[in-house]
């Protein structure tokens, strides 16, 4: 059962390691299906079902140039899960915050005047 919402769908879409790798090798510029299979280990049909959960998540597209169907990635989601997780980055950057000063406190105290 895949996730509803895009959030959701997007982390589905990265929770695998080879859907990782292919967006890694997207990174680098398009390719077509061969081009990304080729480091694989798997069937073609296999990387087939890894576009289309890519593709469902919104984090790739797929275009047309005659017989050629060039795949590219697509940052959209990407910086939406980016925005998600910015909450998450404050929180800890402002608990390291307070853990330095207290830290900072405890050594002040330490030191013989």
């Amino acid at each position: 059962m895949q996730p509803s919402d895009p959030l959701s769908e997007t982390l589905f879409a990265l929770a695998d390691p080879t859907r990782r790798a292919i967006l890694a090798r997207l990174a680098e510029g398009e390719a077509t299906v061969n081009e990304i299979a080729a480091p694989f280990d798997i069937s073609l049909p296999a990387i087939s079902r890894h576009l289309k959960v890519l593709e469902h998540a919104g984090l790739i597209s797929r275009g047309r140039d005659a017989q050629w169907r060039p795949c590219r990635l697509e940052t959209k989601a990407l910086q939406n899960v980016d925005a998600w997780l910015e909450s998450y980055r404050r929180f800890w950057t402002g608990s390291f915050d307070k853990m330095d000063a207290y830290i900072a406190k405890l050594k002040n105290q330490d030191t013989p005047k």
